[in-house]
């Protein structure tokens, strides 16, 4: 495979959230045919310093690594300005980076609002304003990892929900704002990866949530990191004639099943 079809010199892909998981499967797709990738990272320092050699020892000076929270205005505005200056451009925005946890209603508090929408919302979107101009030059993209519960809100995760529903609002808004300038879409996984706290453990009661979670899924199975990777590439470089599109992988889970 080649690089996106305008194929400029040098293309640069900024992915928030790059050093681990979804992110990080990201970050290595568009380097293994031909990108430059900026990774960024809020806590993962040792995972973002990693992954960055390890693409730099493939090719030297094609992958950096800046510390950002995206919760914090100051730091999305220095993101967007050190991303410009390493290599004079941007060309594809890949807003991934999310903050997850559950928020009870009756128990949320002002500074769990802060959090979950600045760096699932609010940051994507001064971000991609950022580096609006920059990607309209180089004739690039966007692409948003939404979630299925954008149109699904998972209970007790409300913040955390309403969030990802506003970054798939903000994908269709954009596409209008920016119009033939900049084509923004989003993708939406599914059940990809283990949460945390389903992994790595045989027990009993764990290995029962599982199999529950898998019954709600038609195709019965996770999916795979490629399956997203995949599908954020062909949004970002193949798709020329879509905008204000949000793609779900989820194996049918988004359907719904009928008990």
């Amino acid at each position: 495979m080649g690089l996106c079809s305008y194929k400029n010199d040098e293309p640069v892909v900024l992915v928030t959230g790059g050093a681990l998981r979804i992110g990080a499967g990201i970050a290595e797709l568009f380097h293994s045919r031909g990108f430059n990738i900026v990774i960024s990272f809020n806590q993962s320092n040792e995972a973002a310093t990693m992954l960055t050699e390890k693409l730099n020892r493939v090719r030297p000076e094609s992958a950096h690594s800046i510390k950002a929270n995206l919760a914090l205005s100051e730091e999305v505005s220095a993101l967007a300005q050190k991303a410009l200056i390493w290599k004079g451009h941007v060309d594809i925005l890949i807003n991934n980076a999310s903050s997850f946890y559950p928020t009870p209603f009756l128990h949320t508090t002002q500074e769990a609002w802060d959090e979950l929408v600045g760096s699932n919302l609010r940051g994507a979107y001064f971000l991609a304003k950022a580096l609006a101009n920059s990607i309209k030059n180089r004739q690039g993209s966007i692409v948003n990892l939404v979630d299925t519960h954008s149109d699904r809100p998972l209970a007790n995760h409300p913040v955390y929900s309403i969030a990802k529903a506003g970054l798939k609002a903000m994908t269709k808004s954009l596409a209008i704002e920016l119009g033939s300038d900049v084509r923004t879409n989003g993708v939406s996984p599914g059940a990809i990866l283990w949460p945390p706290t389903l992994e790595d453990s045989e027990e009993p009661d764990v290995l029962q949530r599982r199999k529950e979670m898998l019954l709600n899924i038609p195709m019965k199975a996770l999916g795979s990191i490629s399956d997203i990777t995949e599908t954020v590439y062909f949004l970002a470089c193949e798709a020329q004639y879509m905008t204000g599109q949000v793609i779900k992988v989820d194996g049918g889970r988004s359907l719904g099943i009928a008990n």
